[in-house]
């Protein structure tokens, strides 16, 4: 029997018992706000997003027996960050069910990478509630095979890891990083500007349009001012 959520039903792979989860799950918190001052998907978004590392690092530890804790740590990192959700989320058409406030839909939160990683740990979440774990992680299994599996080369160490690392070998210490100046203007290729110190000696400084990116910016510049790029 075909039902209002049934195109998502059959993303999911999952046939609801109760349907009000799916409706909470579409409902972004501006759009709750709206119609009847709710909270939204939040709950349920938070929810999600503490199944979905659950079920990616039992699979990850399963198809990956010789993965060191840090491996595999980085794997799920990759796997689920907003970015990557939300890649999952427009492939799986989810965006097209998503409920916005005005304001949201005004400035193209359909679009927003945090808003569509949220939906879909939201409907990771009703779906634990309504299937279990079972369910979820039939679903996960399904949408993150290309991840999860057994030949799945080994993730990367990201730039501010390598320089951490280089730091502790080293240097017996961990970086600090400080932000110096934000212009304040969004989109800003240049926005923040940090410095990355190892025992208050400066070794290099960062830009970047967020804060996380600058950092990198500055630990790349660190190992290449220190002659360890390929560290």
């Amino acid at each position: 029997m075909t039902t209002p959520f049934s195109d998502i039903e059959a993303v999911l792979g999952h046939e609801f018992s109760d349907s009000t989860l799916v409706e909470t799950a579409l409902s972004h918190p501006s759009y709750a706000h709206e119609v009847n001052q709710g909270r939204g998907n939040e709950r349920l978004e938070y929810l999600g997003d503490a199944v979905l590392d659950l079920v990616v690092a039992e699979e990850l530890f399963v198809v990956h027996p010789d993965w060191e804790e840090g491996e595999l740590t980085r794997a799920r990192a990759q796997m689920v960050n907003t970015k990557e959700l939300a890649v999952h989320t427009r492939r799986l058409g989810l965006h097209m069910h998503l409920r916005l406030g005005k304001t949201e839909l005004q400035t193209g939160g359909v679009d927003k990478d945090s808003i569509l990683g949220n939906l879909l740990e939201a409907l990771i979440g009703a779906l634990y509630l309504d299937g279990g774990l079972p369910a979820v992680s039939r679903f996960v299994r399904a949408e993150f095979a290309e991840g999860l599996a057994s030949d799945a080369s080994e993730p990367e160490r990201d730039v501010k890891t390598r320089f951490q690392e280089w730091a502790h070998a080293s240097h017996h210490c961990t970086p600090r990083y400080r932000m110096l100046s934000d212009s304040g203007v969004d989109d800003d290729p240049e926005r923040f500007l940090v410095e990355v110190t190892l025992e208050d000696r400066v070794l290099a400084q960062g830009v970047g349009r967020s804060k996380r990116i600058a950092e990198r910016d500055a630990a790349s510049n660190a190992l290449r001012a220190e002659g360890t790029e390929d560290v």
